[in-house]
């Protein structure tokens, strides 16, 4: 066994790497790290991902940081054409979304996440759950609205797109808070939860 996962689950991008290794059914162990955790200071730890942060890949002699790089590598050596698709314009519909995923939905989603979930009830900022709301839902209806004519992110098969994508809906679904409807959003959301891959991943609590 040579894939070795570091970082604690209760990360959206640990998340991300779990389940794209439990989609292409690669061997793997993984170690909690981050937060209460430690071990990202370590210099034994630094030596793999000088930016201290999680999740971190081993392969062998390989390693890797940055989640979505993680689940492209994971996707192209252990999966198959369809998790990693190998025409061109299939693959960089799959690398947008993702990207998408980091530079869009993650940053304006996380503010309101991280109120609820990592600041004390005393001391949250109902203004920064309203300005990440507000920039957050806009992004929901996009996927919304894509959604409505294909069954999955890049068309009719499941592919590393989803993945991303589905862990920050994931979190979001999970704030205690009202949002619209998003029918053609919480159908896949609903896809997504049925994948067996998804266990040990998506049915754990956000915190």
């Amino acid at each position: 066994m040579t894939v070795h996962i570091w970082g604690r689950l209760s990360s959206l991008n640990v998340r991300k790497v779990v389940w794209a290794a439990q989609e292409t059914g690669v061997a793997f162990t993984r170690s909690d790290a981050g937060m209460a955790f430690g071990v990202v200071k370590t210099p034994e730890y630094l030596a793999m991902n000088p930016n201290a942060l999680v999740p971190t890949l081993q392969d062998g002699d390989f390693t890797l940081w940055e989640s979505n790089a993680i689940v492209r590598y994971l996707r192209a050596k252990y999966g198959n054409d369809q998790l990693y698709p190998q025409e061109l314009a299939q693959r960089f519909d799959a690398e947008r979304w993702m990207d998408w995923q980091q530079t869009t939905l993650n940053r304006e989603s996380g503010g309101a996440f991280l109120q609820w979930f990592r600041t004390p009830a005393d001391k949250r900022d109902a203004a920064v759950i309203a300005r990440s709301t507000a920039a957050t839902e806009p992004a929901m209806a996009q996927l919304n609205d894509h959604l409505a004519t294909r069954t999955w992110m890049c068309g009719e098969h499941f592919s590393m797109a989803d993945i991303p994508v589905a862990c920050d809906v994931h979190r979001w679904f999970a704030l205690p808070q009202q949002r619209p409807a998003w029918p053609h959003l919480e159908r896949w959301f609903a896809a997504i939860l049925a994948r067996p891959a998804t266990r040990g991943v998506l049915d754990l609590p956000i915190s």
